[in-house]
């Protein structure tokens, strides 16, 4: 992605019981990333943020949700996209350990 930095494309790990899961499990990270994002750039961020090299990545997308603000207005939650990264044998973050 032009014009944006690893720290502007990587938001933050994601470290719930299930991602911890993964970790140990598959050696899978979870991170939420730019709603713009694309698997290359984010390939690119991670490398150039933790030193690792990675395998797979897999996008979610997790659209808000619609909340009653008052009672005549509604709001929502932001959207929200996740990356799933699969590092190879041997390499791990820091940062969920």
């Amino acid at each position: 992605m032009k014009g944006k930095h690893a720290p502007q494309i990587i938001i933050k790990p994601r470290v719930t019981e299930k991602s911890m899961l993964l970790v140990e499990k598959f050696n899978q990270y979870t991170f939420e990333v730019d709603s713009s994002a694309t698997k290359p750039a984010i390939k690119e961020a991670l490398r150039e943020m933790f030193n690792v090299d990675i395998e797979r990545i897999k996008l979610l997308k997790r659209k808000g949700k619609t909340k009653s603000l008052r009672h005549w207005q509604k709001g929502k939650t932001p959207d929200k996209k996740m990356a799933i990264v699969t590092l190879k044998a041997g390499q791990k973050i820091d940062i969920f350990s």
